[in-house]
């Protein structure tokens, strides 16, 4: 039989942990809540890193190395620091790449060789998430693994095998300050096809 005084302990250790447990679930869904976290990237916003490690940090030009894979970024408004991350809509791709590969629309909209597009294919709605040789030629694309979707991010991110029935839209961005900002919103719709 266990002492009272082992009892009470046990109660009140499982009770702190309970209320700490729900007030940093709280924390993370009032992060996810706040105003402006699920509205499309605007003009001016930051881009940040959206991986666990790094989430959060700002990215600047440096952080991207040409032939790396893609960074996943939201955007952040940088006068209220609500990181736009309410909605899986919002979540972007951001690579640098060799600007003398590019066609001349997608070079506009990308400082120094840096592009961005959505993350969500426009096929079923899946996330991009592959950097890999094309099945159709010998450059790395964007693909979803899902239902093999590829897209070239050279040519604004045009669909170049597989089901997906348009190019993955475009975030224009710029260059402010030292940090990779939005110039536009998204070109084209964000999501996957309506069915018919």
């Amino acid at each position: 039989m266990q002492c009272p005084k082992q009892t009470r302990r046990s109660l009140l250790l499982t009770t702190l942990g309970t209320g700490a447990f729900l007030t940093a679930g709280k924390f993370a869904a009032a992060q996810e809540d706040q105003p402006g976290s699920d509205v499309r990237p605007q003009k001016g916003d930051l881009l940040v890193r959206a991986e666990p490690e790094h989430a959060g940090k700002i990215i600047t030009p440096g952080d991207l190395q040409l032939g790396e894979p893609p960074l996943s970024a939201w955007p952040k408004d940088p006068k209220t620091s609500v990181i736009r991350n309410g909605s899986r809509l919002n979540e972007i791709l951001v690579i640098r790449l060799d600007p003398g590969e590019m066609d001349e629309q997608t070079r506009s909209r990308s400082p120094d060789g840096i592009v961005a597009y959505s993350a969500i294919c426009t096929h079923a709605g899946c996330s991009v998430t592959g950097w890999l040789k094309s099945e159709t030629g010998d450059k790395d694309v964007l693909k979803c693994f899902c239902h093999n979707s590829e897209f070239n991010p050279r040519e604004g991110a045009q669909v170049v095998f597989g089901p997906a029935p348009r190019r993955l839209p475009a975030l224009p961005l710029a260059i402010v300050d030292g940090s990779l900002t939005v110039a536009a919103g998204f070109v084209g719709k964000v999501g996957a096809q309506q069915p018919g």
